[in-house]
């Protein structure tokens, strides 16, 4: 006989590890059935057709929801409201990125086109009798959330702009293929990040960026002075032609990488000390001086090496112009690598995406929850640094990187 002093949640936990499968089923949904009563009771402040003073609402109907225990499937008989929503306690709700990821597992799995890892996965989740109505109904609640925020108004100006894109694995016309996603965050002028748009295409070129940062300037963004990106020739031409106004900085994290494929093994760690030094100095002047005295240095073992360096050296030192207390923040698109290991953390359980949608689906709902933690969290700068960056900068890069 249970202990009378147990919470039926403390019951419940207590019956569902039990092993006597064939005689507790039963007892484990008359007890949650239970629990969740006398949580809508609490709720609403009054029981079934009881009339009280204090009654905050009214019950109406049920729906089904199926929970796997270690007794069995148990049907439970969710209580709805007339106003507002209940959820029971023993159940966690799952996140949008969560909703996401079980639609992909889900189409996949329907369709027949899942690898034995996401197959796994889909019978861990209790998914392999899942209808395609099921999965038709969760995707179209998800897709129309994540269209929503991808077309949002942009309110304010967002002075930095940064661009990324990387490479997902996707199933389209019977064929896996690689398949560009691309991703653009701003910081406003309050000093606060946000997710500005996300889109999935066939691969990175001139024209995809260039529809990609209009559709951003169509949904009002304004105010760019700075994009940071890697140097990929055909962004930096999209750049330049739907925003005109705003300056480039090449990441210096992407041009480390340049370098030091140009450079033996064995000289690797002393190149990239010296160019670290670059970044360094406390004004924009002195870093070029720097910069072209370790190109100078470097010249006669590693030609390559200083020309590149030279060449890249207004579009290296570009945030230079704006206020120190930006430049950590401004030199490179390291800021945005937290966020794509979330990302890749996530697509990594899929591998294989079934189609487009389901991995604009996934990335957008974990985005989204990114966008809004943000808006809770202190200013990524402060208001007073950014006062600072003026419209009326103007840059030597400019006329050049126009052209």
């Amino acid at each position: 006989m249970a202990d009378s002093s147990m919470t039926s949640v403390e019951l419940f936990d207590k019956v569902v590890r039990d092993e006597h499968v064939d005689v507790l089923k039963e007892a484990v949904q008359r007890a949650l059935q239970e629990i969740m009563a006398a949580e809508v009771t609490e709720l609403l402040g009054a029981g079934p057709h009881e009339r009280t003073e204090s009654r905050r609402g009214w019950r109406n109907g049920t729906r089904t929801r199926v929970l796997k225990t270690r007794v069995g499937e148990v049907d439970l008989a969710v209580p709805k409201l007339r106003e507002g929503s209940y959820f029971p306690s023993f159940l966690t709700p799952r996140r949008p990125w969560e909703k996401a990821l079980v639609s992909v597992i889900q189409e996949a799995y329907i369709n027949g086109v899942s690898t034995r890892k996401v197959d796994r996965l889909a019978e861990a989740m209790g998914l392999s009798g899942c209808s395609k109505d099921t999965v038709s109904r969760l995707c179209k609640e998800l897709d129309e959330a994540a269209e929503a925020f991808r077309h949002r108004p942009l309110e304010g100006s967002y002075p930095y702009l940064w661009l990324d894109a990387r490479y997902e694995k996707v199933r389209q016309g019977g064929r896996v293929r690689s398949m560009a996603l691309v991703v653009a965050y701003g910081v406003n002028d309050e000093g606060r990040r946000s997710v500005l748009g996300v889109e999935v295409d066939v691969a990175e070129t001139q024209e995809s960026w260039t529809e990609f940062l209009k559709a951003l300037k169509a949904r009002g963004l304004g105010g760019v002075q700075l994009v940071i990106s890697d140097a990929f020739e055909g962004l930096k031409a999209a750049i330049a032609r739907v925003l005109p106004e705003a300056s480039w900085q090449r990441c210096k994290v992407h041009l480390m990488r340049n370098l030091l494929v140009k450079v033996p093994k064995s000289a690797r760690s002393m190149v990239a000390a010296l160019v670290r030094m670059i970044f360094l100095e406390q004004s924009q002047a002195q870093a070029k001086q720097r910069l072209r005295q370790i190109a100078d240095q470097l010249r006669e073992r590693f030609p390559e090496v200083a020309e590149l360096l030279e060449e890249a050296e207004d579009d290296l030192l570009a945030y230079m112009h704006f206020p120190p207390a930006h430049w950590s923040k401004l030199c490179s698109t390291n800021p945005l690598e937290r966020q794509n290991r979330e990302i890749a953390r996530r697509t990594d359980v899929v591998g294989i995406f079934p189609n487009p949608q389901a991995l604009l689906r996934l990335t957008t709902a974990y985005l989204q929850e990114q966008d809004e933690e943000w808006l809770t969290e202190r200013r990524y700068m402060s208001i007073g640094s950014l006062s600072e960056v003026s419209t009326d900068i103007a840059l030597p890069v400019q006329a050049k990187f126009a052209a």
